[in-house]
């Protein structure tokens, strides 16, 4: 039995920390009990490092025509925050199973009239209140709250051979002050998208790929997904039915064993990236400015690669508002590259924020998010600028070098740039004392030559008498 295979509602016999028992029926209260259980094992090789964290176990007492229902959760407590079900009917057969990661982004107006933007990522309090197998006239349903006052909600139908992902639904609570300090709006807002996406019966579908609902001020992103409703015979399937995105990944050609030494991981360097301009519009003309050479570095399941991001096989788009900016770069091999920026004290911007998602050489999907950045500051009014070799450290697996850097996400003037606050001014400041050293010395060597030239007129003088 493998650390993803413990059953319930038994002890996670490698990595459980909770149990608990939730008896609630239909026309009863109910009741929840916890059980300490064992202490938390060593932590697993990192490829399948998926802590188990909680265990959750709701078993509902039965009704007139149904069984017993057992629901197993899994929330993992990995700093991507995992999570993962395992929904089982009364006779602990699998019902649906579904494994995803997912974050969300939320833009609100404040009482100042000016806009923010929050980022979720946090779901370590996630529970799992109403999620269901599934009856003839409901189906089943994934429900998770977390944070304060967040929650979100998918429905799957069946019709025929197929299933669907019907629709999402996300609520928050914009009167949480800590999460949206200084809102206009109070109250609990929802999001719904009918996503409606068809899945044949007896497949699991998997979308290792980055997918992005957005909805009036909300973005919601899901990746690593694997999910099957309506689970047949208890068994999950093998069988696996894969959104585009994945589908349409480079291909692996089969590698043919030989006797040459395995590739050293050290990335070879490459030659400069090409520099690309690129832009974002609003209604009221140029709004951001950016002209760059990319090369991104990044290190996959021990494999270093540096790639050169193509500016004329490249796409972008982005958006501005009054307190953020964004720039978002995409190609055939690249989901979206987003470049945040963030007004600070109302008089500088500079660069909050990376997000990342594509596909690496080998077929898989490498994803990365940093909202809690501090480059390229500079004064509203004007431009950053940077012709040097630059390195932005998104994380300890990826970092990118800019050459020939100006962005200006801004105040930006008849489609121009403003003037320029250069990087070179950073080192000016280390330069600034060695030059005022330099010129004492100087002076301080000049004096001492006047006055030995003077000192010896001065015996030459006596000399003549």
């Amino acid at each position: 039995m493998t650390r993803a295979e413990a059953p319930c509602p038994g002890v996670c016999s490698t990595c459980g920390r909770w149990s608990a028992l939730l008896l609630p029926g239909f026309q009863q209260a109910f009741s929840l009990v916890l059980l300490l259980l064992l202490p938390p094992p060593p932590p697993l090789p990192p490829r399948r490092r998926l802590l188990c964290g909680i265990m959750v176990c709701f078993r509902f007492s039965p009704v007139p025509g149904s069984g017993l229902v057992l629901l197993c959760l899994v929330l993992g407590a990995v700093s991507s925050y995992a999570l993962e079900l395992n929904l089982t009917d009364s006779g602990k057969a699998t019902c649906l199973y579904a494994k995803w990661q997912m974050n969300f982004t939320i833009r609100y107006e404040t009482t100042s009239k000016s806009y923010k933007t929050v980022t979720v990522s946090d779901l370590s309090t996630a529970t799992y209140n109403g999620s269901a197998c599934g009856e003839d006239q409901n189906g089943p349903k994934i429900a998770v709250q977390f944070g304060s006052g967040f929650s979100w909600v998918v429905n799957f139908t069946k019709e025929g051979s197929t299933y669907s992902i019907d629709g999402i639904s996300f609520s928050y609570n914009i009167s949480d002050n800590t999460t949206f300090p200084d809102a206009k709006d109070k109250g609990i807002l929802t999001v719904y998208d009918p996503v409606r996406f068809r899945i044949p019966l007896n497949n699991i579908f998997r979308c290792n790929s980055l997918s992005t609902l957005e909805k009036d001020d909300v973005v919601q992103y899901y990746w690593d997904v694997h999910v099957q409703a309506f689970v047949q015979n208890g068994t999950v399937s093998t069988k696996e039915f894969l959104c585009e995105k994945d589908r349409t990944s480079t291909t692996v050609a089969p590698i043919t064993p030989t006797t040459t030494p395995a590739p050293t991981t050290t990335p070879i360097p490459k030659e400069k990236p090409e520099v690309g301009s690129y832009s974002v519009n609003n209604s009221n003309g140029t709004c951001l400015l950016a002209t760059m050479g990319l090369q991104l570095n990044i290190t996959h399941e021990k494999v270093a690669s540096i790639i050169n991001i193509n500016p004329n096989t490249t796409d972008f788009t982005g958006n501005c508002h009054p307190q953020s900016a964004l720039l978002r770069l995409n190609s055939s091999n690249i989901k979206f590259l987003d470049f945040v920026f963030a007004v600070k004290n109302e008089n500088r911007f500079y660069l909050k924020e990376v997000n990342m998602s594509m596909y690496l050489v080998n077929g898989s999907v490498f994803s990365i998010a940093n909202n809690n950045l501090s480059y390229w500051d500079a004064p509203l009014g004007s431009s950053y600028m940077c012709n040097k070799e630059q390195t932005v450290s998104v994380s300890g697996a990826f970092q990118i070098n800019t050459f020939d850097l100006r962005v200006q996400p801004f105040n930006v003037m008849e489609g121009k740039y403003s003037t320029a606050q250069d990087c070179s001014a950073d080192d000016d400041n280390f330069l600034v004392p060695i030059a005022v050293g330099a010129a004492l010395a100087g002076v301080l060597i000049l004096v001492l030559l006047a006055y030995f030239i003077g000192l010896k007129r001065h015996h030459a003088g006596y000399e003549q008498f």
